[in-house]
């Protein structure tokens, strides 16, 4: 006898979601990945002036796994990546909810030019395991997954697509604000890998050698949308520390929660390999493939709806 269930509502988008997520652990699988899986309530959350944590007693829901996977890595797990629940505190728009999920691996012995690489190599094994051609559609145009993908630094970008130079942006406080202006430009047609972001924007990235001012961090567009943000690693602690500081000062100043100091990731970095890392939005990368522009439309509950 055939089983029946009685479901208000039938979200396709579902379905592409459970596609995506059994593709990503695929890929992961066949090169040399371990799953792993870390705590969400944590003592301490990375110190960074524009995040905010969500209280948890007297821990935080973690906004990333970030700081126990790298931990983990400095034992000496080469590879390692995990899908799991991440919390930020007033994060609410057509493109961001406070309780999300994040794709987030760490590859020792890399750096982030090898971590753009295997970006797309993973984006494209999921595309092709899930079931789409080389091309998708996004927001009515077409984005070609298989040609040529796109590498521009932030200066370029910002030459291409902006009104003011990226120095002026930064000494006029308006990085953010211009940011914001060019991104529904990048990505268009094929995907676009945004790199060699000013230092302030990568409070845990290793600096550019020969150019301090310069992190070696970038960022994943597809028609417009963010998809991830990934860097060569900072595993000197002494620098790490002084950062954190940097970053604590900046949300007293604001009025902020202080966050205490995550002393136990400081002690361990002293002993991480030089490696890579990336944070991937699994939600964003559903809105993608399932084109919309909506995070509603590819989550089974929204907060509103609980």
């Amino acid at each position: 006898m055939a089983l029946t269930y009685n479901i208000p509502y039938h979200n396709k988008n579902l379905e592409i979601r459970a596609n995506i997520i059994r593709s990503i652990r695929l890929f992961f699988s066949e090169h040399d990945y371990l799953e792993v899986e870390t705590p969400i309530r944590i003592p301490a959350p990375a110190p960074e002036a524009h995040i905010d944590a969500i209280e948890s007693e007297d821990r935080f829901l973690q906004t990333s796994p970030e700081l126990c996977m790298k931990r983990l890595l400095a034992s000496g797990y080469p590879r390692i990546f995990q899908i799991c629940r991440c919390f930020r505190r007033n994060e609410r728009g057509s493109r961001h909810i406070p309780e999300f999920t994040m794709l987030e691996w760490y590859r020792a012995d890399s750096d982030y030019f090898v971590m753009m690489e295997e970006t797309e190599a993973l984006i494209k094994y999921v595309a092709a395991k899930s079931g789409y051609g080389n091309q998708i559609r996004y927001k009515g145009g077409g984005i070609d997954l298989f040609g040529r993908w796109t590498r521009m630094t932030i200066a370029e970008a910002f030459d291409k697509y902006a009104s003011i130079s990226v120095e002026k942006a930064l000494s006029n406080d308006r990085f953010d604000e211009t940011m914001a202006e060019i991104e529904p430009a990048l990505g268009q047609n094929t995907p676009l890998f945004l790199y060699d972001y000013p230092a302030y924007c990568g409070a845990l990235a290793k600096l550019k050698t020969g150019n301090s001012s310069i992190a070696e961090r970038f960022e994943l567009y597809i028609g417009g949308l963010e998809l991830c943000n990934g860097f060569t690693e900072l595993t000197d602690p002494k620098e790490q520390r002084a950062r954190f500081e940097k970053e604590l000062f900046f949300r007293k100043k604001a009025g902020k929660k202080e966050y205490p100091m995550p002393e136990k990731f400081l002690e361990s970095l002293s002993r991480m390999p030089d490696a890579s890392g990336n944070a991937l939005g699994l939600d964003r990368l559903v809105m993608l493939f399932a084109d919309t522009p909506t995070i509603d439309d590819v989550v089974a509950f929204t907060p509103e709806d609980l």
